[in-house]
């Protein structure tokens, strides 16, 4: 996939959205791709410094808990490491944070933050964008 570039957005909190955003952008990053996940309302519990460590699931999915630790699926904490180890971009929604008064300190280390016209130059010529 070299010489592709994908753009993400993440604007659900839960565990399953963070599964997907950081299977698909370290997949993506594995293959070459040039990523880059913009992080807007509750998407910005992804890479908050707590909030990533307790997202919730679905009511009723409680028991995917035991089966992500029995398959070995690594933590978000641990993906979120390996995607930035992969050199993909992480932008937090600038307008989100001042609505939800979150200042860049309570997100983890290596974080971007960029209003939306940012992320837009940054897609506008992706191949492929995904929301979740």
């Amino acid at each position: 996939m070299a010489n592709t570039k994908v753009a993400i957005i993440a604007a659900n909190g839960g565990l399953f959205d963070a599964y997907k955003v950081f299977n698909l952008a370290t997949a993506a990053a594995a293959s070459d791709a040039e990523v880059g996940i913009f992080f807007t309302f509750e998407g910005l519990n992804l890479i908050h410094k707590e909030a990533h460590k307790n997202l919730p699931l679905p009511e009723g999915k409680e028991h995917f808990e035991e089966g992500f630790k029995q398959a070995n699926v690594p933590s978000i904490a641990e993906l979120l490491s390996i995607a930035q180890e992969m050199g993909v971009k992480l932008l937090a929604c600038q307008m989100t944070m001042d609505v939800m008064k979150l200042e860049k300190e309570q997100l983890v280390g290596g974080i971007e933050v960029a209003g939306a016209a940012s992320f837009i130059e940054y897609a506008k010529d992706a191949n492929m964008t995904l929301t979740f």
